[in-house]
């Protein structure tokens, strides 16, 4: 039996990844058209463009491993999403459908912070230098949008959802 090691689980956590980006940029357009709020919609649609860049960049990282750009199933991220689905579905016409719809989108934030961190670490300690620029790069990206949709909802949806209670 083959020894796993770093760069084995540096491999497929990047599998995982890639195919938790590919979901998401199919789950960001239905948040957009559910989502009430002008600012929250434009922060999933500015988002989605951030995520084609983050499978591109994600898409390179696999180049410098010299293996195919393939995402291996991640039921953590699928449950996710479904919960958000879930979100869109029970409060519906609800004053606090933006707030659900936050909570689902961070949920995925962290995750994805989760993960981008843990691979930075990871090429760090492999000297791969263009890969952590990459992974950085999303990283970043990640935790902005994160405090973005803090903003969102500090500012006027998490109190919209209560006053409407």
């Amino acid at each position: 039996m083959k020894t796993k090691t770093l760069d084995v689980l540096f491999h497929e956590t990047l599998k995982d990844i890639y195919y938790a980006e590919r979901k998401i940029l199919r789950a960001l357009p239905k948040m957009a058209r559910g989502a009430s709020s002008p600012e929250l919609q434009a922060a999933f649609e500015k988002h989605k463009e951030e995520t084609e860049g983050h499978v591109e960049r994600l898409q390179q990282v696999f180049e410098l491993l010299g293996k195919p750009a393939r995402g291996k199933t991640c039921p953590a991220i699928d449950g996710i999403l479904e919960e958000g689905e879930e979100a869109l579905q029970d409060f519906a016409d609800s004053p606090a459908l933006d707030a659900s719809l936050i909570a689902a989108a961070q949920a995925v934030e962290h995750y994805e912070i989760a993960r981008y961190g843990t691979l930075v670490r990871w090429a760090q300690v492999m000297g791969m230098k263009d890969a952590v620029k990459l992974l950085e790069q999303t990283l970043q990206e990640e935790g902005v949008t994160d405090e973005i949709l803090t903003q969102i909802a500090d500012g006027s949806v998490n109190k919209s959802a209560l006053k409407a209670a």
